[in-house]
């Protein structure tokens, strides 16, 4: 029966992080990848006829500045610097993201403009108490008429829930620094200017990406870790997952037939998936609360349109209730490697949907035609430039931070910890947390660190959202801030 130190579930950034660090220092590691083609994950690039796709639009940005030497030392001088330029779709006119004043002044016009003032200082005046929803919030602190134009559309597109659903606090912790209403405001020469110190650290002006997509960035860390001695198993399930009751060791059931023993694992997989393979769910309240854990799933459909490209930005965020498409992005500018033919355009459009709605069952006919129809009314391309269309489903692309998320993580967490001390969560579905593919690296770097000490020394569960990592107390006073999802309003 074939041995590894540690076996993995799952080839996106977390478990081909973890697999890159013990393979670096020698140790055995087998990664088992359900896909027959792509690493990566949700940050994999899908290639069809010489054009890719970005699953979502990744920038490789991080405050890590081990994070940004580890992608430097995979992929070196394939890193390309690329310009960040996003902006905003309302009412047939692009707004720059994040806004600037004379141009939202412009494109909105003065009497859209003073609509605003005036709505914002109604709200002002009359805010509804106690703001118990996002709406009420917003427009307690924006105006109604800015609610409207910059936050009711897109919100309700990308979470499939009406505004009024979801609670305050999602909110008051993610909209705390957006620069909407001052951007108008100090146009007309009101409101205070802001520091320097205040500006939002995720907007930054440019940012590395690999030369043919983010995927390259997972095709070649397999292949180190291949070369380095480990193994990365592709269109593999593990069918079966017990640990052995004397020995501690863990053995696995392959869908090739194959059982592979293990020291360690470490799991990427969506929660839920990991307690039913364990048969962890045997236990009621771990069942219950595993089941309870939802995901926001997510459709690209991939446009290749003749002609030079309408819009030069990285992506648009679509805020028009005419059409259902949350975001678009340009794949040429992300890297013009991505697009074979110069003479061509490529586009994602992106839509966000439950498994469980009609949406994620159309067939891909019917979606290409849904995006061909909306890229065109939307103006950002003319529907018989569309040569063809390709589509692309992401399934449990975002966990969702419901009013029970927390308890249900935390029963289940407790339950494995009781139970198996060599079973190890990593990642954005492994440990339910929707953050960024350098935070998930993080947990997965501390994690091998772990294994390969023996023991744990750090706590992978106390990186934060700018994957930083903090020891002792300081992790105590830094506890976890989590890229937030919206919850539902009580």
């Amino acid at each position: 029966m074939p041995y590894c130190q540690t076996l993995i579930i799952g080839a996106g950034p977390a478990g081909l992080t973890a697999a890159y660090e013990l393979a670096n220092s020698g140790a055995s590691v087998v990664v088992i990848e359900r896909d027959p083609r792509y690493v990566g994950g949700i940050s994999r690039t899908v290639e069809h006829r010489g054009y890719r796709f970005d699953i979502g639009g990744h920038r490789f940005f991080s405050k890590s500045e081990e994070i940004e030497a580890l992608w430097t030392e995979i992929l070196g001088d394939e890193m390309l610097q690329r310009p960040r330029s996003s902006r905003i779709y309302y009412d047939g006119k692009l707004f720059d993201y994040p806004l600037k004043p004379f141009d939202a002044l412009g494109k909105l016009g003065p009497i859209e403009a003073a609509r605003c003032v005036l709505s914002y200082l109604k709200a002002r005046a009359f805010p509804q108490r106690p703001a118990t929803n996002f709406e009420q919030w917003v427009v307690n602190n924006f105006g109604r008429r800015l609610f409207e134009i910059f936050f009711r559309t897109y919100t309700e597109k990308v979470w499939g829930m009406d505004c009024a659903e979801i609670s305050a606090d999602w909110a008051a912790q993610r909209i705390k620094g957006l620069n909407l209403f001052r951007a108008v405001v100090s146009g007309l020469g009101l409101g205070k200017t802001r520091k320097r110190s205040e500006v939002i650290k995720t907007q930054i002006s440019s940012f590395r990406y690999p030369r043919l997509g983010p995927g390259q960035m997972w095709e070649r860390a397999r292949d180190l870790i291949v070369e380095r001695g480990g193994e990365v198993r592709m269109n593999t399930t593990i069918t079966g997952l017990r640990q052995n009751g004397g020995d501690g060791l863990w053995t696995a059931q392959l869908s090739t037939g194959e059982t592979i023993t293990a020291e360690h694992v470490i799991s990427s997989a969506p929660m839920p998936e990991l307690v039913r393979l364990i048969g962890a769910d045997s236990d009621h309240v771990v069942d219950v609360a595993s089941k309870a854990l939802r995901f926001r799933d997510f459709v690209v459909v991939a446009l290749i349109v003749a002609g030079e490209e309408r819009f030069s930005d990285n992506w648009i965020y679509v805020h028009d209730p005419r059409v259902r498409v949350g975001r678009i992005q340009n794949f040429k500018s992300w890297s013009p490697h991505m697009v074979p033919d110069p003479a061509t355009a490529c586009y994602g459009m992106e839509y966000f949907c439950h498994q469980t709605d009609g949406f994620w069952n159309m067939s891909d006919r019917e979606l290409v035609a849904m995006a061909r129809r909306e890229i065109a009314e939307l103006g950002l391309a003319v529907a018989d430039d569309v040569v063809e269309g390709v589509v692309v489903r992401q399934p449990k692309a975002y966990p969702v931070y419901d009013d029970d998320y927390r308890r249900n993580v935390q029963v289940i967490r407790d339950a494995l910890n009781e139970r198996f001390t060599n079973l190890h969560l990593v990642g954005r579905n492994g440990m339910h947390k929707y953050n960024n593919q350098d935070h998930a690296m993080m947990t997965a770097l501390l994690t091998a660190r772990n294994i390969l000490a023996g023991r744990e020394i750090h706590d992978p569960w106390d990186v934060n959202e700018d994957a930083e990592y903090h020891e002792g107390g300081e992790a105590t006073a830094q506890r976890v801030s989590e890229r937030l999802v919206p919850r539902r309003a009580a």
